[in-house]
Protein backbone atom coordinates (compact mmCIF):
# COMPACT_ATOMS: atom_id res chain seq x y z
CA UNK A 1 0.00 0.00 0.00
CA UNK A 2 2.79 1.91 1.05
CA UNK A 3 4.66 1.72 -2.53
CA UNK A 4 1.39 2.36 -4.23
CA UNK A 5 0.52 5.76 -2.15
CA UNK A 6 4.40 6.85 -3.22
CA UNK A 7 3.77 5.68 -6.59
CA UNK A 8 0.57 8.00 -6.31
CA UNK A 9 2.30 10.83 -4.89
CA UNK A 10 5.32 10.38 -7.42
CA UNK A 11 3.10 10.85 -10.29
CA UNK A 12 0.86 13.43 -9.12
CA UNK A 13 3.64 15.61 -8.66
CA UNK A 14 5.36 14.79 -11.75
CA UNK A 15 1.66 15.88 -13.42
CA UNK A 16 1.48 19.12 -11.24
CA UNK A 17 5.09 19.69 -12.50
CA UNK A 18 4.52 19.43 -16.48
CA UNK A 19 1.31 21.15 -16.19
CA UNK A 20 2.97 24.45 -14.28
CA UNK A 21 6.37 24.67 -16.83
CA UNK A 22 5.91 27.81 -17.77
CA UNK A 23 5.75 28.71 -21.93
CA UNK A 24 8.41 28.44 -23.98
CA UNK A 25 8.95 31.73 -26.59
CA UNK A 26 10.11 30.98 -30.09
CA UNK A 27 11.38 33.96 -31.52
CA UNK A 28 11.27 34.20 -35.73
CA UNK A 29 14.22 32.56 -37.34
CA UNK A 30 13.42 34.34 -40.67
CA UNK A 31 10.51 35.06 -43.23
CA UNK A 32 8.80 36.91 -45.74
CA UNK A 33 11.00 40.23 -45.63
CA UNK A 34 8.64 43.11 -44.60
CA UNK A 35 7.79 44.97 -47.97
CA UNK A 36 6.90 41.84 -49.20
CA UNK A 37 4.34 40.99 -46.22
CA UNK A 38 3.68 45.20 -46.70
CA UNK A 39 1.12 44.36 -49.87
CA UNK A 40 -0.89 42.05 -48.42
CA UNK A 41 -4.10 43.29 -46.79
CA UNK A 42 -4.81 40.08 -44.62
CA UNK A 43 -2.70 37.13 -45.09
CA UNK A 44 -4.66 34.19 -43.27
CA UNK A 45 -2.44 30.95 -45.46
CA UNK A 46 1.47 31.24 -45.76
CA UNK A 47 2.66 27.42 -46.80
CA UNK A 48 5.75 25.99 -48.65
CA UNK A 49 5.40 23.95 -51.81
CA UNK A 50 7.42 21.04 -52.64
CA UNK A 51 9.28 23.19 -55.12
CA UNK A 52 10.25 25.23 -52.52
CA UNK A 53 8.02 28.26 -53.35
CA UNK A 54 5.90 29.81 -51.02
CA UNK A 55 2.24 30.75 -51.23
CA UNK A 56 0.02 33.46 -49.52
CA UNK A 57 -3.50 33.33 -49.60
CA UNK A 58 -4.75 37.05 -48.67
CA UNK A 59 -8.49 36.76 -47.92
CA UNK A 60 -9.81 39.89 -47.57
CA UNK A 61 -7.83 40.65 -50.71
CA UNK A 62 -9.45 37.60 -52.21
CA UNK A 63 -5.93 36.71 -54.09
CA UNK A 64 -3.65 34.04 -53.72
CA UNK A 65 0.41 34.92 -54.25
CA UNK A 66 3.45 33.12 -54.96
CA UNK A 67 6.90 34.09 -53.58
CA UNK A 68 9.66 32.09 -55.29
CA UNK A 69 13.44 32.22 -55.03
CA UNK A 70 13.96 36.09 -55.64
CA UNK A 71 11.73 36.64 -52.75
CA UNK A 72 9.38 38.75 -54.83
CA UNK A 73 5.40 38.01 -55.07
CA UNK A 74 3.73 37.29 -57.83
CA UNK A 75 -0.32 37.42 -58.13
CA UNK A 76 -1.28 34.34 -59.00
CA UNK A 77 -5.28 34.32 -58.64
CA UNK A 78 -7.21 37.96 -58.73
CA UNK A 79 -10.61 39.22 -57.09
CA UNK A 80 -13.72 38.51 -59.65
CA UNK A 81 -16.92 35.97 -59.56
CA UNK A 82 -15.54 33.79 -62.80
CA UNK A 83 -14.44 30.59 -62.60
CA UNK A 84 -10.50 31.13 -62.23
CA UNK A 85 -10.72 33.95 -59.48
CA UNK A 86 -12.26 34.76 -56.14
CA UNK A 87 -14.93 36.57 -54.37
CA UNK A 88 -15.86 36.21 -50.76
CA UNK A 89 -13.21 33.76 -50.39
CA UNK A 90 -12.65 32.03 -46.93
CA UNK A 91 -10.20 29.10 -47.17
CA UNK A 92 -6.69 27.54 -48.82
CA UNK A 93 -4.55 24.92 -48.99
CA UNK A 94 -1.85 23.61 -50.63
CA UNK A 95 -1.35 20.12 -51.78
CA UNK A 96 1.48 17.47 -51.66
CA UNK A 97 1.90 17.76 -55.05
CA UNK A 98 2.20 21.67 -55.17
CA UNK A 99 -1.71 22.21 -56.80
CA UNK A 100 -3.81 24.41 -54.48
CA UNK A 101 -7.31 24.74 -53.28
CA UNK A 102 -9.39 27.35 -52.18
CA UNK A 103 -13.02 28.03 -51.00
CA UNK A 104 -15.38 31.29 -51.53
CA UNK A 105 -18.34 32.09 -51.79
CA UNK A 106 -19.71 34.45 -55.06
CA UNK A 107 -23.30 35.58 -54.63
CA UNK A 108 -23.06 33.80 -51.20
CA UNK A 109 -22.57 30.43 -53.41
CA UNK A 110 -19.96 27.97 -51.98
CA UNK A 111 -17.44 27.37 -54.12
CA UNK A 112 -14.23 25.33 -54.26
CA UNK A 113 -11.69 25.60 -56.94
CA UNK A 114 -8.40 23.52 -57.60
CA UNK A 115 -5.34 25.67 -59.14
CA UNK A 116 -1.89 24.28 -60.45
CA UNK A 117 1.02 26.03 -59.13
CA UNK A 118 0.87 28.71 -61.43
CA UNK A 119 -2.47 29.59 -60.89
CA UNK A 120 -3.72 27.64 -63.71
CA UNK A 121 -7.56 26.47 -62.95
CA UNK A 122 -8.10 23.25 -63.10
CA UNK A 123 -11.17 22.41 -62.14
CA UNK A 124 -14.37 22.80 -59.37
CA UNK A 125 -17.62 22.25 -58.20
CA UNK A 126 -20.21 24.27 -55.87
CA UNK A 127 -21.65 23.29 -53.41
CA UNK A 128 -25.70 23.06 -52.64
CA UNK A 129 -27.16 25.85 -50.46
CA UNK A 130 -26.11 29.19 -49.36
CA UNK A 131 -23.05 29.87 -47.25
CA UNK A 132 -24.08 31.04 -43.63
CA UNK A 133 -22.34 33.00 -41.07
CA UNK A 134 -21.18 30.67 -38.43
CA UNK A 135 -18.03 31.56 -36.68
CA UNK A 136 -17.42 35.22 -35.72
CA UNK A 137 -13.18 36.54 -35.38
CA UNK A 138 -13.22 39.97 -33.63
CA UNK A 139 -14.93 42.22 -36.65
CA UNK A 140 -14.61 39.19 -39.31
CA UNK A 141 -17.62 37.03 -39.93
CA UNK A 142 -16.23 33.24 -41.17
CA UNK A 143 -18.99 32.11 -43.70
CA UNK A 144 -19.47 28.59 -45.35
CA UNK A 145 -16.12 26.84 -45.50
CA UNK A 146 -13.84 28.05 -42.71
CA UNK A 147 -11.34 25.27 -43.01
CA UNK A 148 -10.74 22.57 -45.38
CA UNK A 149 -7.22 19.81 -46.35
CA UNK A 150 -6.38 19.13 -50.26
CA UNK A 151 -4.73 15.55 -50.22
CA UNK A 152 -4.11 15.44 -53.83
CA UNK A 153 -6.88 13.24 -55.04
CA UNK A 154 -9.52 14.17 -51.87
CA UNK A 155 -10.48 17.27 -50.60
CA UNK A 156 -11.57 17.18 -46.57
CA UNK A 157 -13.64 19.98 -45.06
CA UNK A 158 -15.89 20.31 -41.85
CA UNK A 159 -19.68 20.71 -43.47
CA UNK A 160 -21.89 19.95 -40.22
CA UNK A 161 -24.73 20.41 -42.50
CA UNK A 162 -23.95 17.25 -43.59
CA UNK A 163 -24.94 15.46 -40.73
CA UNK A 164 -20.84 14.60 -39.45
CA UNK A 165 -18.04 16.53 -38.55
CA UNK A 166 -16.28 16.17 -41.61
CA UNK A 167 -16.56 15.24 -45.33
CA UNK A 168 -14.69 13.91 -48.14
CA UNK A 169 -15.37 15.18 -51.46
CA UNK A 170 -13.72 13.72 -54.48
CA UNK A 171 -12.07 16.34 -56.92
CA UNK A 172 -15.91 16.64 -58.72
CA UNK A 173 -17.06 17.04 -55.75
CA UNK A 174 -18.80 14.66 -55.00
CA UNK A 175 -19.49 12.98 -51.29
CA UNK A 176 -18.37 10.11 -50.63
CA UNK A 177 -18.44 10.06 -46.71
CA UNK A 178 -18.79 11.47 -43.90
CA UNK A 179 -17.10 11.23 -41.07
CA UNK A 180 -17.24 12.01 -37.16
CA UNK A 181 -20.49 11.88 -34.89
CA UNK A 182 -21.46 15.36 -33.20
CA UNK A 183 -20.96 15.52 -29.38
CA UNK A 184 -23.28 17.08 -27.55
CA UNK A 185 -23.57 20.72 -27.18
CA UNK A 186 -27.04 21.17 -24.90
CA UNK A 187 -28.55 23.48 -27.51
CA UNK A 188 -29.65 20.25 -29.69
CA UNK A 189 -33.08 21.78 -29.97
CA UNK A 190 -31.32 24.62 -31.73
CA UNK A 191 -29.62 23.25 -34.84
CA UNK A 192 -27.85 26.60 -35.98
CA UNK A 193 -25.82 27.18 -32.58
CA UNK A 194 -25.44 22.62 -32.65
CA UNK A 195 -23.77 23.29 -35.96
CA UNK A 196 -21.66 26.17 -35.22
CA UNK A 197 -20.50 24.28 -31.82
CA UNK A 198 -19.98 20.76 -34.45
CA UNK A 199 -17.61 23.03 -36.97
CA UNK A 200 -14.16 22.71 -36.73
CA UNK A 201 -11.01 22.29 -38.49
CA UNK A 202 -10.43 18.57 -39.82
CA UNK A 203 -6.43 17.66 -40.20
CA UNK A 204 -5.32 14.63 -42.39
CA UNK A 205 -2.30 12.89 -40.57
CA UNK A 206 0.20 12.58 -42.25
CA UNK A 207 0.36 8.04 -41.48
CA UNK A 208 -3.07 8.03 -41.90
CA UNK A 209 -6.26 9.36 -40.04
CA UNK A 210 -7.35 12.61 -39.40
CA UNK A 211 -7.84 14.80 -36.51
CA UNK A 212 -10.73 17.23 -35.89
CA UNK A 213 -10.49 20.22 -34.19
CA UNK A 214 -13.18 22.13 -32.62
CA UNK A 215 -13.37 25.35 -33.61
CA UNK A 216 -15.54 26.89 -30.84
CA UNK A 217 -17.09 25.91 -27.55
CA UNK A 218 -15.61 23.98 -25.08
CA UNK A 219 -12.15 23.32 -26.32
CA UNK A 220 -11.57 19.88 -27.57
CA UNK A 221 -9.94 17.70 -30.15
CA UNK A 222 -10.41 14.07 -31.32
CA UNK A 223 -8.14 11.60 -33.44
CA UNK A 224 -9.89 9.10 -35.81
CA UNK A 225 -8.11 6.24 -37.88
CA UNK A 226 -8.50 6.07 -41.88
CA UNK A 227 -11.66 4.49 -41.82
CA UNK A 228 -13.07 6.89 -39.48
CA UNK A 229 -12.95 5.34 -36.44
CA UNK A 230 -12.79 7.10 -32.98
CA UNK A 231 -9.80 6.40 -31.56
CA UNK A 232 -9.53 9.43 -28.33
CA UNK A 233 -11.17 12.24 -27.57
CA UNK A 234 -8.80 15.00 -25.74
CA UNK A 235 -9.71 18.28 -23.67
CA UNK A 236 -8.08 21.14 -24.22
CA UNK A 237 -6.90 22.70 -20.98
CA UNK A 238 -4.14 24.86 -19.23
CA UNK A 239 -4.16 27.50 -17.31
CA UNK A 240 -3.95 29.70 -20.08
CA UNK A 241 -7.20 29.15 -20.99
CA UNK A 242 -9.22 29.22 -17.86
CA UNK A 243 -10.39 32.71 -17.64
CA UNK A 244 -11.99 31.98 -21.40
CA UNK A 245 -13.45 29.02 -20.19
CA UNK A 246 -15.08 30.68 -17.80
CA UNK A 247 -16.29 33.00 -19.63
CA UNK A 248 -18.09 30.92 -22.04
CA UNK A 249 -21.42 32.05 -23.46
CA UNK A 250 -24.68 29.94 -23.33
CA UNK A 251 -26.18 32.47 -25.30
CA UNK A 252 -25.45 34.38 -28.47
CA UNK A 253 -26.62 36.92 -30.36
CA UNK A 254 -28.20 36.55 -33.73
CA UNK A 255 -27.50 38.93 -36.88
CA UNK A 256 -29.31 38.11 -39.87
CA UNK A 257 -27.95 35.90 -42.64
CA UNK A 258 -27.99 36.44 -46.46
CA UNK A 259 -31.65 34.91 -46.46
CA UNK A 260 -32.97 37.40 -43.96
CA UNK A 261 -32.99 34.63 -41.07
CA UNK A 262 -31.52 35.51 -37.70
CA UNK A 263 -28.29 32.95 -37.22
CA UNK A 264 -26.07 32.96 -33.82
CA UNK A 265 -22.18 33.96 -34.27
CA UNK A 266 -20.22 32.20 -32.19
CA UNK A 267 -17.03 33.33 -31.30
CA UNK A 268 -14.06 30.45 -31.49
CA UNK A 269 -11.56 29.21 -28.65
CA UNK A 270 -9.28 28.15 -31.54
CA UNK A 271 -7.47 29.91 -34.20
CA UNK A 272 -5.99 27.64 -36.56
CA UNK A 273 -4.65 23.68 -35.99
CA UNK A 274 -1.75 21.99 -38.20
CA UNK A 275 0.10 18.65 -38.15
CA UNK A 276 3.81 18.73 -38.47
CA UNK A 277 5.16 15.28 -40.49
CA UNK A 278 5.60 13.24 -37.45
CA UNK A 279 1.77 13.53 -36.44
CA UNK A 280 1.95 15.78 -33.75
CA UNK A 281 -1.22 18.54 -33.26
CA UNK A 282 -0.11 22.13 -33.31
CA UNK A 283 -3.52 24.12 -31.85
CA UNK A 284 -3.47 27.85 -31.77
CA UNK A 285 -5.74 29.37 -29.08
CA UNK A 286 -7.57 32.37 -29.43
CA UNK A 287 -5.24 33.65 -26.53
CA UNK A 288 -1.63 34.39 -27.70
CA UNK A 289 0.05 30.43 -27.17
CA UNK A 290 0.05 27.53 -29.01
CA UNK A 291 -0.56 23.83 -27.67
CA UNK A 292 1.61 20.86 -28.70
CA UNK A 293 0.16 17.52 -28.65
CA UNK A 294 1.79 14.08 -29.40
CA UNK A 295 0.44 11.74 -31.15
CA UNK A 296 -1.33 9.42 -28.32
CA UNK A 297 -2.97 12.96 -27.76
CA UNK A 298 -0.78 14.35 -24.78
CA UNK A 299 0.56 17.72 -24.38
CA UNK A 300 4.03 18.07 -24.52
CA UNK A 301 4.68 22.12 -25.07
CA UNK A 302 3.22 25.03 -24.53
CA UNK A 303 4.56 27.85 -26.38
CA UNK A 304 4.85 31.48 -27.38
CA UNK A 305 5.68 32.67 -30.69
CA UNK A 306 7.18 35.91 -31.34
CA UNK A 307 7.84 37.84 -34.29
CA UNK A 308 8.20 41.62 -34.08
CA UNK A 309 6.07 41.14 -31.01
CA UNK A 310 4.04 38.11 -29.56
CA UNK A 311 1.97 36.67 -32.49
CA UNK A 312 -1.86 35.74 -32.06
CA UNK A 313 -1.53 33.25 -35.14
CA UNK A 314 -4.27 32.83 -37.58
CA UNK A 315 -2.64 29.77 -39.81
CA UNK A 316 0.09 26.92 -39.22
CA UNK A 317 2.04 25.42 -41.70
CA UNK A 318 5.03 23.02 -41.91
CA UNK A 319 7.94 23.27 -44.11
CA UNK A 320 9.38 20.16 -43.60
CA UNK A 321 10.08 19.05 -40.12
CA UNK A 322 11.70 21.39 -38.13
CA UNK A 323 10.10 24.51 -40.06
CA UNK A 324 6.71 26.61 -38.38
CA UNK A 325 5.32 28.80 -41.08
CA UNK A 326 3.06 31.38 -39.50
CA UNK A 327 0.28 34.23 -40.06
CA UNK A 328 0.20 37.18 -39.52
CA UNK A 329 3.35 38.29 -40.93
CA UNK A 330 4.68 35.51 -42.55
CA UNK A 331 6.88 34.80 -39.95
CA UNK A 332 8.99 31.46 -40.04
CA UNK A 333 10.01 29.38 -36.75
CA UNK A 334 12.66 26.72 -36.34
CA UNK A 335 10.69 24.37 -33.85
CA UNK A 336 13.49 21.81 -33.22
Amino acid sequence: MRCLLLTLVLTAGAAAAQWSRPAEELRSSGGLPPHVVGQFREPVAFQQGPSGDRYVFDRRAHRVFRIGADGEAVELVQIGPEDGRLLGASAFHLGPDGRFVVADAPDGRERVQIFEGDGTRLGGFRLPGRAAPRITLGELVLTGIASLQFTGRTIVMSQPELGGLFTEFNLAGHAYRTLGVFRRTGHEADRDVHLALNSGLPLVIPDGGYYFVFQAGVPLFRRYDSGGKLLFERHIEGPELDPQLAALPTVWPRRPGSTGRALPIVPPTVRAAAVDPDGYLWIALTVPYVYVYDPRGDKVRTLLLRGAGILNPTSLAFAGRDRLLVTPGCYEFTVR
